[in-house]
């Protein structure tokens, strides 16, 4: 099966071993991309799988009762500075669905340090 592009995304795509992708606050920073190489010779480019941290890599700075309304990019702007941060609260909280961490109302939130502080 041939790309439907007119041009190899992998011949494009190139960076080099160990090039940073993401900026510090993602959460993809540090992530490595990959190459697989198909059967049929086309080369599909990904980023690695990233796995959640465990729990004790963070340090509890503020615990947040949920209320109706609560979203974690707000949570995330209003606590840490950075709405874009929300995936922290999730690592925080083992959270796999975002989503879940707000869905229950009194549920009590960790909010945390950066990893590793």
């Amino acid at each position: 099966m041939s790309s439907p592009l007119p041009f190899d995304i992998a011949t494009i795509f190139q960076p080099p071993v160990n090039a940073q992708l993401f900026p510090p606050n993602s959460r993809y920073h540090g992530i490595d991309v990959a190459r697989y190489v198909r059967p049929d010779g086309v080369t599909v480019v990904y980023i690695r799988r990233r796995f959640l941290p465990p729990a004790d890599a963070f340090t509890t700075r503020h615990e947040h009762t949920v209320v109706e309304g609560d979203r974690l990019d707000r949570l995330a702007g209003r606590y840490i500075g950075d709405a874009e941060q929300f995936w922290q609260i999730c690592d925080a909280n083992l959270a796999m669905r975002p989503d879940a961490l707000t869905e229950t109302i009194g549920r009590t939130l960790r909010i945390t340090l950066p990893r590793g502080l």
